[in-house]
């Protein structure tokens, strides 16, 4: 059986390479990745188990409305300090790449599910 932790743990890690592939380097490993890393990528895993059915665009809008939630605003960089986020932005507007990433992230959710 593949807990939640465990299956946020494959994502992250699948998310790491996927951005590495285009040169962002940003993302640490699961082991040293910060808190709040930890905890919005459980939040993304709980959520797609408990909506399969929604679209891949869905998972954006779980992680919006959490960011949101936290006191993010949209800013043309990431930065933790600020949190301004350039990605706060509806789905439809996101770079390709960023859409593949949700889109990555749910199909990886999906495989490990029960």
């Amino acid at each position: 059986m593949n807990s939640v932790e465990h299956i946020a743990k494959v994502c992250h890690q699948a998310m790491k390479a996927f951005c590495e592939t285009q040169q962002d380097y940003g993302l640490p490993d699961w082991e040293e990745a910060e808190d709040w890393q930890h905890v919005s990528t459980i939040e993304g895993v709980t959520h797609r188990l408990a909506h399969p059915e929604q679209g891949f665009n869905a998972q954006h809008i779980q992680w919006m409305e959490e960011k949101v939630k936290q006191g993010w605003t949209f800013g043309l960089e990431k930065d933790a300090d600020k949190k301004t986020h350039p990605c706060l932005v509806p789905f439809e507007e996101l770079p390709l790449f960023q859409q593949q990433k949700d889109k990555l992230f749910c199909m990886i959710v999906d495989a490990l599910r029960d």
